[in-house]
């Protein structure tokens, strides 16, 4: 095998992250996220990019995500999460902030 094959064969098998589909760089940038959440009975978990896990907990409720199917196919009919999706592939792969909402403005506590 020629070392630039040996190269793509060695990105290709990096694991990658089932809801916006980039490589998962092991660290804090990396959650696991219960397939069924555990508040449901679920046990099996999946590695996510921190801020598709966010994300996905942002859209919907545990009941919603108890429902969803493993390969994330109806998580990512969501308009909003297809729109997360398309922003996130963007960004670097260890980013872990969330997109801010239009109209939020965070909590400030005036003294």
């Amino acid at each position: 095998m020629s070392d630039e094959n040996r190269t793509m064969t060695d990105q290709t098998t990096q694991p990658l992250c089932p809801l916006c589909q980039r490589p998962l760089v092991p660290g804090p940038s990396v959650e696991h996220h219960h397939i069924v959440p555990k508040s449901k009975g679920g046990r099996e978990t999946v590695a996510l990019h921190a801020v598709c896990h966010k994300m996905l907990h942002k859209v919907f409720t545990e009941t919603e995500l108890a429902h969803q199917t493993p390969d994330f196919s109806q998580a990512l009919a969501h308009p909003e999460i297809a729109k997360f999706v398309s922003w996130v592939q963007k960004k670097p792969l260890k980013f872990k902030d969330l997109p801010r909402t239009k109209g939020r403005r965070p909590y400030h506590r005036s003294r």
